[in-house]
């Protein structure tokens, strides 16, 4: 197999921007332009039991000598750029906006109860 990196990174040059954006569609006279979070994340190797410093005994049940191969990502849709005659506008997706707003309205009442505790002494 070719050096592993070089295919990994031959495999991934579509993720980025091209991927945290999707294609304009036209709708009803607006052009709407898709907006997505993408992570994600590969990994691999590549080698030989017998490099230096290695044990040469076989781990586990299959052979220690040899490339290997992971990755996953997630693309969570936060909302749309929409332009209509000539105006271009971010429109939030509503629900990705009340999923994100729960950790932060949860520690802001944390942090409000403490604060109304302090006031208290």
């Amino acid at each position: 197999m070719a050096n592993l990196v070089e295919t990994l990174t031959d495999a991934t040059k579509s993720i980025g921007v091209g991927a945290a954006y999707g294609a304009p569609v036209t709708l009803d006279g607006a052009t709407i332009v898709p907006v997505a979070l993408v992570w994600s994340g590969f990994g691999g190797g590549n080698g030989t039991a017998s490099s230096p410093g290695a044990s040469q005994q076989k781990i586990g049940a299959g052979d220690a000598g040899g490339e290997g191969f992971g990755g996953g990502g997630v693309a969570i849709p936060i909302g749309a750029y929409v332009t209509t005659d000539g105006k271009a506008q971010f429109e939030p997706n509503l629900i990705a906006l009340l999923a994100v707003s729960i950790p932060v309205i949860v520690t802001t009442g944390w942090a409000l109860s403490k604060f109304v505790r302090a006031l208290k002494k």
